[in-house]
């Protein structure tokens, strides 16, 4: 009984919570939108606007109420056809980004445009049909495909539920689909713990092109694999990329595993954008501490050639207990006196390197 009354409780608090944001966002949506088309860059596919996903924890028996700003106001325009990367340290909020955009997980704010549609403004039927043009690769592909299914059923099964191709051409339709990523036809009989961790990603891969979708969200999608696999994913992702025109938005902790294949990289941090720029820029002369220390961190196969470490200290907790300033200003080793009294705007340096840094943006 005291389970079903906390469950409840819970429920209702959440539910006030969201409410109060989808307001908020239905009143900016209709002021936005009146504009939205008129001026708008055909070139752009998905456009990003302050959004924002906040996770309630607390209240009742664990303190006041408070929020895990998981994304706290990320602005990202991406163009058709290119690929870009998202990278961060574990719990920086990569993966509640892409989820965010995809509505897999219901922001609390902000707007998120695809080809000119609100998708925030979405019902739940038109959403379903977004669904075709818009696909996510989950982290993990065991998890993400029922053990109780061959493979074949598991790559049919979006065919049937979108009603992609007649039913009679479905079978056909899979064998194709296994042809795109270097699968075998007979390998539509057997079940997911008879592949390999590589394969097992590769039928992932297979289910989110049976839709034939213009954006996909991959997140972490090499990051279970060994070395030599990830190199062939990372590789079919990028000919998949370039055959079908798709949009790829790539989620990934390792600047080395994405940086040979991505246009641009955004660096996050605390569920805010620290630095955006071309990958070759960005790996060049990264200007932001936090990406520094990134980059510094990934190994070297020339210790002669390796660059001294950047330096930042631990992070102390502060779950919701969000700073007044630069959310990186704690570990910052530059950090000044106005990192943590103003949060520094995503400002242009130089060809279209951006930076969210007090320090880079005055010298």
């Amino acid at each position: 009984m005291h389970i079903s009354s906390e469950v409840q409780y819970q429920r209702n608090r959440l539910h006030r919570y969201f409410s109060t944001h989808q307001e908020d966002h239905t009143r900016s949506s209709l002021r936005v939108s009146q504009n939205h088309m008129s001026g708008r860059d055909n070139s752009i596919l998905l456009e990003v606007s302050n959004l924002k996903t906040h996770f309630p924890f607390g209240g009742r028996w664990i303190g006041n109420q408070q929020f895990i700003r998981a994304v706290d106001g990320i602005n990202l325009d991406i163009k058709r056809g290119e690929i870009v990367g998202v990278v961060g340290e574990s719990g920086s909020g990569k993966t509640t980004l892409g989820r965010s955009i995809l509505r897999l997980v219901e922001p609390t704010g902000g707007s998120v445009w695809f080809d000119g549609i609100d998708v925030m403004g979405l019902s739940g039927k038109e959403m379903r049909q977004m669904r075709k043009r818009m696909q996510f690769i989950f982290q993990d592909p065991y998890k993400s495909l029922s053990p109780r299914m061959q493979i074949g059923q598991l790559i049919a099964e979006p065919l049937r539920l979108h009603r992609i191709v007649p039913e009679e051409k479905v079978a056909d339709r899979v064998v194709t689909l296994l042809g795109k990523v270097g699968l075998n036809p007979y390998f539509q009989h057997r079940y997911p713990h008879e592949m390999s961790g590589g394969q097992r990603q590769r039928i992932a891969i297979a289910r989110t092109l049976a839709l034939e979708p213009e954006f996909i969200v991959a997140d972490e999608p090499v990051s279970a694999l060994d070395v030599s696999v990830q190199a062939q994913i990372l590789n079919l992702l990028l000919e998949l990329q370039q055959s079908e025109g798709i949009t790829l938005l790539i989620i990934s902790h390792d600047l080395a595993v994405i940086e040979r294949i991505v246009n641009r990289i955004v660096v996050i941090y605390s569920g805010r954008v620290m630095e955006i720029a071309g990958a070759a820029q960005l790996i060049e002369t990264p200007l932001h501490p936090y990406t520094q220390a990134l980059i510094s961190a990934v190994p070297s196969g020339r210790p002669a050639k390796r660059k001294p470490r950047a330096q930042v200290t631990t992070e102390p907790s502060r779950i919701g207990k969000p700073l007044k300033g630069c959310p990186f200003a704690p570990r910052c080793a530059e950090v000044q006196s106005i990192c943590w009294e103003e949060m520094p705007r995503l400002e242009s340096k130089n060809n279209e390197h951006e930076v969210a840094c007090h320090v880079r943006q005055t010298s």
